[in-house]
């Protein structure tokens, strides 16, 4: 994860995505005048960011599909709840799964995908494996023991690459109290990362 986090300061990337945001836009109206055939495209283009934000914040399979599906159910009954002047449409969909998320947070532990992931002809060897499912298993534990915000911070920034801006209107807070939040929830990610590390070892040498 460090390797894909955003260390610098820059609040917003330059705009990369203004046909989209277009075109979504455009979809909307449709919406918004009673094409029910409009929700389609929309979810196609959509539903896969939300349901990885709402996965990474909550790390149940389920209950993010319910979020992300909830989040749509409510958009395509209040379509004219989206301004894109506040927004992109993937930050007000996820705002919404974040909010079906906070009704229905419960502490459980974290499902794991075991399916394999590689269907190719490399093949890792079982130490590789064993090393790396130790590094995932420690980074859910760890992102899991996070309180709820810094989680979530964490989450949208370096999960998911938003922008500062982006992410603080999703975590519905100012762009400071985002970052300060971003901040302490890196240093405790990786103090735990680390203090975690040395068992991990101790472990594998006495096996």
């Amino acid at each position: 994860m460090a390797g894909r986090a955003r260390l610098n300061n820059d609040p917003d990337p330059p705009p990369t995505r203004a046909a989209d945001a277009a075109a979504s836009e455009a979809l909307v109206r449709r919406l918004r005048h009673g094409d029910a055939g409009a929700l389609e495209p929309l979810y196609r283009g959509e539903s896969p960011g939300v349901y990885r934000y709402a996965l990474a914040l909550c790390g149940q399979a389920d209950l993010a599909a319910d979020a992300m599906q909830d989040a749509f159910v409510q958009f395509a009954g209040r379509p004219e709840g989206w301004d894109p002047g506040r927004g992109s449409l993937g930050a007000y969909l996820a705002g919404m799964a974040r909010h079906h998320l906070l009704g229905r947070w419960r502490d459980q532990p974290v499902a794991h995908d075991d399916t394999d992931a590689d269907d190719g002809d490399h093949v890792e060897a079982p130490e590789q494996q064993l090393v790396r499912a130790q590094d995932q298993a420690r980074l859910w534990a760890a992102m899991q023991a996070l309180p709820w915000t810094f989680r979530e911070a964490v989450v949208l920034v370096d999960l998911q690459e938003r922008s500062y801006v982006d992410a603080a209107r999703i975590a519905g807070v100012e762009l400071n109290t985002l970052r300060t939040r971003l901040h302490r929830g890196r240093a405790r990610l990786l103090a735990a990362l680390q203090d975690a590390a040395p068992a991990v070892e101790r472990s594998s040498k006495s096996a």
